[in-house]
């Protein structure tokens, strides 16, 4: 990349680079759109994914910090308070996670102590703390691509299908209400995302940097996935 991108070519080349490693291709996200999963399967994944998104909102508060324009800064806090929801508490993201796992079976005080029991997995630390590298020390190009863009950007696509799946199960939309969520809201995430890396991913190295971070995203959340479905599935079936 030698040359600077236009942001219509800036736009497509992060888009594509989430798609080779999209969590929406692997067996495990296949297993659970197909409707192979059981309820003790899910709430193990909830484990995994409350760990993973716990940290969210101080993640996105140090990037939040981070970031020199007025306009920028409040679009990550309107993210900010989406997930902690201060008007709301109950209705934090990781709150919402915690009652799908109780809808799956999973006993709160399994949920906050699963770290401390040895069931984190080695992946999912991984995920947590490539997180924490994008917010903390990665170029504001490099985070909002890798945050918003890769991960973000991802759910409108994947959770539908994790949604339709699941109501054949039994599930009510009120069990589901972590995955409406996303839904919704991470189109509008995701599209700020793309503008925030165009503005400052300025040069032709830091806007390769920005697809790198995505495609990184990508890759470590498959791997997550990866781990997942080694744990949750292979293991099950053996």
């Amino acid at each position: 990349m030698s040359e600077l991108m236009k942001q219509a070519e800036l736009f497509a080349a992060l888009e594509a680079a989430r798609q080779p490693r999209h969590g929406g291709g692997h067996p495990f996200s296949r297993a659970w759109a197909d409707g192979e999963l059981s309820r003790e399967q899910l709430g193990k994944w909830a484990i995994q994914h409350f760990y993973y998104i716990d940290a969210v909102p101080q993640q996105f508060a140090a990037l939040y910090a981070r970031l020199p324009d007025l306009d920028a800064r409040q679009h990550l806090l309107e993210n900010l308070l989406g997930e902690e929801m201060p008007a709301s508490p109950d209705k934090r993201h990781p709150d919402l996670c915690a009652k799908f796992a109780r809808a799956c079976g999973v006993p709160q005080e399994s949920l906050l102590s699963a770290e401390d029991s040895g069931e984190v997995l080695p992946t999912t630390r991984a995920m947590r703390s490539w997180v924490w590298e994008l917010a903390t020390v990665r170029t504001l190009g490099e985070a909002c691509a890798g945050i918003m863009v890769a991960l973000e950007g991802q759910l409108p696509t994947l959770y539908p299908k994790y949604v339709e799946a699941m109501r054949k199960m039994g599930f009510s939309d009120d069990d589901m209400e972590f995955f409406h969520v996303h839904i919704e809201g991470d189109v509008e995430h995701a599209h700020v995302g793309l503008e925030l890396t165009a503005r400052y991913a300025t040069t032709p190295e830091l806007q390769r940097r920005a697809v790198a971070a995505v495609h990184a995203s990508a890759q470590v959340r498959y791997s997550m996935l990866d781990g997942i479905y080694d744990a949750i599935v292979l293991k099950h079936a053996a």
